[in-house]
């Protein structure tokens, strides 16, 4: 099975559904995790690209020990790939 990753932030979901964001239904977003999406909306509806790109490279810095470049590096070029950005 193909790791899901978050469609807004790209983090890892796992393969439980607890990552999974909530449908204004209460069943399990299919494409973004709790932080990015509950009761079916963004749960920052105002955040800009550039703005989920410094916050998942601050993520993984401070929280996974990648180095800043590589962290930029790996966001800049995924996360505008990402289903919630492609339109952006």
């Amino acid at each position: 099975m193909q790791e899901k990753f978050c469609e807004s932030c790209g983090m890892p979901m796992g393969e439980t559904d607890e990552m999974y964001g909530t449908e204004v239904d209460g069943s399990k977003s299919k494409d973004y995790c709790g932080v990015c999406y509950s009761n079916g909306v963004f749960t920052n509806p105002e955040l800009t690209l550039e703005e989920q790109i410094v916050s998942v490279t601050s993520v993984m810095v401070n929280d996974f020990g990648f180095s800043p470049e590589d962290a930029k590096e790996q966001c800049e070029a995924g996360i505008p790939n990402l289903k919630r950005w492609k339109t952006a």
